[in-house]
């Protein structure tokens, strides 16, 4: 019964590492999804600036009106 009993730690052991690497995995992947979102959003700042100085005020304004819209 001993070696049953150290093959149920084992197996337990090795499900409770692969649940802990399981874990961890998908924080590193919401942490990289949270990035990507400031990412998307910088870039939709700078589209917005871009527009802005080449078109005028005009565009600003049409953008909010857009903006408050969604």
């Amino acid at each position: 019964m001993t070696s049953e009993t150290e093959t149920e730690l084992k197996t337990e052991s090795r499900t409770a590492r692969f649940a802990q690497w399981l874990m961890d995995r998908e924080s590193k992947r919401q942490d990289k999804e949270s990035n990507l979102e400031g990412m998307i959003r910088l870039n939709l700042f700078l589209s917005v600036c871009t527009l802005v100085a080449v078109a005028g005020t005009s565009v600003s304004h049409y953008l909010m009106m857009a903006y408050t819209w969604l």
